[in-house]
């Protein structure tokens, strides 16, 4: 059961994301400001977590040097501050299911960059490489689908007046225009980079620092005061402040205390059990579950185009977890001059230190 804890929590964490997605667009529609909605989260989540971890952990925390605090400060205005700021921004501009599309460039991201810092390996000459390869490129090629081939589209449940009046049902039922579609893609892009390079470097930054309570609790306190500055610089309109009992309280409290108060936490522990890339190639399952729920509460449309490049985004998922698996047992094929044979595996605890092409 212990093994199959981390995949429980990736699949969970997804589920989560998808209520971010719905919820969260649903309170942009109604005119609640990015800007302040990422304070006002982040704000909520070191509420939460500010306590728990003091409880927790006041007897023996690791010990917080200038430098780890230095890297904690700039990993959270990376990953939270900056990554959740444009990534609500392209969310406003776009809708639920492009938002969760584009989130789907995180495994390809998360993959070269976990490569580069020398955490993952490519060896093609096993069939664990080979699977992952062609499972990475199953991902790129499903978001690929989506953004350039719609086709037909499915017409939706209209039960999205949970979420939305009768003057803006059409807005959440077409399709995003040309400019808002540019643009909007553009911020996501730039943020999921931002994100996988956070995903990538808290798995380095877990080895220095290795209570993942005081981790995650750090990184919200710090990304609250700089959220703050920078709602601050962008929102003038005092009105955008108020809070009042509508979808945008909701959609700060779902993502304060759910998504950065618990599903980060999870998030932590998955990469510090399995790896960034783990966790980031699983974000292809929110896709299927936003489009689900999109179409339910907000009225929005499925294209063709989707649902195919949800399948090929799902086929790399478990391309990926199949090579990875493979990696985790004593012996596995490999291909070597158009000859497979089984190798067992030497030292392969430093399997991950080389790149083998």
């Amino acid at each position: 059961m212990d093994a199959k804890k981390p995949y429980i929590a990736a699949i969970l964490i997804q589920m989560v994301y998808t209520g971010y997605y719905v919820i969260s667009k649903a309170a942009f529609d109604k005119g609640m400001s990015t800007y302040v909605f990422i304070f006002y989260r982040q704000a909520a989540a070191s509420v939460l977590l500010m306590p728990i971890a003091f409880i927790l952990e006041r007897k023996s925390p690791p010990p917080l040097t200038f430098m780890v605090f230095l890297k904690l400060f700039f990993l959270a205005l990376l990953g939270l501050t900056l990554s959740l700021n444009l990534y609500n921004i392209g969310l406003k501009d776009t809708s639920a299911s492009v938002a969760s599309a584009a989130t789907n460039s995180i495994p390809v991201f998360t993959f070269f960059f976990a490569i580069f810092f020398r955490m993952e390996s490519i060896k093609l000459k096993r069939i664990s490489g080979v699977a992952k390869t062609i499972g990475v490129a199953l991902c790129l090629a499903g978001v690929i689908t989506i953004a350039f081939y719609q086709g037909p589209h499915v017409h939706p449940l209209d039960l999205h007046g949970h979420f939305g009046n009768s003057s803006n049902n059409q807005n959440h039922a077409s399709t995003p225009s040309r400019v808002a579609w540019i643009k909007g893609s553009f911020f996501m892009i730039l943020a999921n980079m931002a994100w996988s390079m956070w995903l990538v470097l808290q798995g380095i930054l877990l080895k220095e620092y290795p209570s993942k309570l005081l981790f995650t609790t750090l990184q919200c306190v710090f990304s609250t005061f700089q959220s703050l500055l920078v709602a601050m610089a962008f929102e003038r309109d005092r009105s955008k402040w108020q809070l009042h009992f509508d979808m945008g309280l909701l959609a700060i409290l779902y993502c304060g205390f759910i998504i950065t108060g618990i599903s980060f936490y999870l998030q932590s522990w998955c990469i510090e059990k399995k790896g960034p890339v783990f966790i980031a190639i699983f974000t292809p399952l929110s896709l299927v579950f936003t489009m689900i729920c999109s179409t339910i509460f907000l009225g929005e449309m499925i294209y063709l185009g989707s649902i195919l490049g949800g399948i090929l985004m799902v086929g790399g998922l478990y391309g990926v977890l199949w090579g990875k698996s493979k990696e985790s047992i004593p012996s596995e094929v490999t291909i070597e001059d158009g000859k497979t044979h089984m190798q067992e595996k030497q030292n392969e605890q430093n399997h991950c230190d080389a790149i083998v092409i």
